[in-house]
């Protein structure tokens, strides 16, 4: 059978694993103390009747342990969840240990308030923006630095040899047969293509066309000139008329007979200089003034 006072002599004055000795006191390394300090009252290996407050992940458990389940280790710690609210924790724990030693109770709720608080000082400092320092290996550095020098070098060495070999097929130092990869021949090829359409795009001369312009202004100052001339002549031509017939009677009937040569010479010598359009007019007006010289007669 479990004898407390026994278990306790043999690790207070033989040997504990879990016992550690600083300057100040004794302390416990083991999970399951409740105040951390080695003490008779505090073990858990010297007490057959014991309780604690274990934390997993951030979720509180109330463990138990009675002198019942002694001889059955895998089931020696009976374990019950808290909640996260402080009060509704309180109670649970005044509900499984309401007949335990007060002692013992005190004990762990004083553990439950120390662990409420620093989970609440944990959760402030997760909110906060903190810098992250990170160790930068100094042997990477100097390995990537060479790399990358090595890799310039190489890449300058490449297009150097590209552009060496290139005028040397211009030239025809290798002859008209040269084997070369398909997809450098080809980007050549492009732009080679691409410079002679800039060539040919350069040399081509503008396109010049002709176009008629100032037919319809010609021709609406010819009728504006044509219209202001047979005014004017038609004014005269009645005026001269009315004086013939006045004076002499008889030249109105030779008149009637030449008219048409008479005033077809006139406006033929005055209108030589006109247009076939004009002309046309004129021949319309011609004879609207035969017309009204029969009127008067």
């Amino acid at each position: 059978m479990q004898h407390d006072e026994v278990i306790w002599e043999v690790i207070r004055h033989n040997h504990c694993s879990f016992m550690t000795k600083i300057v100040t006191g004794n302390f416990c390394r083991n999970p399951y103390n409740v105040t951390g300090i080695c003490n008779r009252s505090s073990c858990p290996l010297a007490n057959s009747r014991y309780a604690t407050i274990r934390d997993h992940d951030g979720i509180f458990y109330l463990y138990m342990k009675t002198i019942e389940r002694a001889h059955m280790p895998n089931k020696l710690w009976e374990r019950v969840k808290l909640p996260r609210n402080y009060e509704k924790a309180l109670e649970i724990i005044d509900k499984h240990l309401e007949f335990w030693p007060k002692l013992l109770v005190h004990k762990i709720k004083q553990r439950l308030t120390k662990m409420t608080q620093y989970r609440i000082r944990m959760r402030k400092v997760e909110l906060k923006v903190r810098e992250k320092i990170m160790t930068v290996p100094r042997m990477e550095t100097k390995r990537e630095a060479r790399r990358e020098q090595k890799a310039e070098k190489a890449a300058v060495l490449d297009k150097s040899i590209e552009k060496e070999l290139l005028e040397r097929l211009k030239k025809g130092v290798y002859g008209d047969i040269y084997n070369y990869p398909v997809k450098e021949y080809n980007k050549v090829l492009e732009m080679e293509g691409l410079l002679a359409d800039e060539e040919e795009e350069v040399e081509e001369d503008p396109e010049v066309e002709y176009v008629e312009g100032y037919d319809e202004l010609e021709e609406a100052e010819d009728i504006e000139d044509f219209g202001g001339f047979t005014m004017e002549s038609r004014k005269a031509d009645d005026e001269g008329e009315m004086d013939d017939e006045d004076n002499n009677p008889s030249k109105t009937k030779g008149r009637k007979g030449g008219s048409e040569s008479g005033l077809g010479k006139h406006e033929a010598d005055d209108l030589g200089k006109k247009s076939k359009k004009a002309r046309v007019i004129v021949e319309v007006e011609h004879e609207s003034t035969h017309e009204r010289q029969k009127a008067l007669v």
